[in-house]
């Protein structure tokens, strides 16, 4: 991915991107559109977001290795046991992009931190 350029747009970012990560981003994209039809796509420190009633809930960055989801949601202990493999630093999540990417696990983590986000 081009890491110079400047993105306006989420969907400049989606195409500056190598295609299977194009991929990727646009099913993440399709999780949130489609749980949270409201959301505002922008761009915030050079990366996706998404916003809901003025607020950015979600961060999603696609990098050499991997794609993160920033912030992780503070939810039940389950829910928490379920990110450990993927815990990366303060506040982020990583998925490798040489294994399978865990949908199911990325739609729980946007319809939580979309709830939580709202409630602060």
């Amino acid at each position: 991915m081009e890491t110079k350029k400047q993105f306006l747009t989420i969907d400049e970012y989606v195409n500056a991107c190598p295609v299977n990560v194009q991929g990727i981003l646009e099913k993440i994209r399709g999780i949130v559109k489609e749980n949270f039809p409201g959301t505002k796509e922008t761009i915030s420190y050079q990366i996706p977001t998404f916003s809901l009633n003025g607020k950015s809930r979600i961060y999603v960055g696609a990098w050499k290795d991997h794609i993160a989801i920033y912030p992780i949601p503070h939810d039940s202990d389950a829910f928490q046991k379920e990110l450990v493999p993927y815990i990366s630093g303060r506040g982020t999540v990583k998925f490798s992009l040489d294994k399978p990417i865990p949908y199911d696990l990325i739609e729980k983590i946007v319809n939580a931190q979309m709830k939580q986000r709202a409630e602060v």
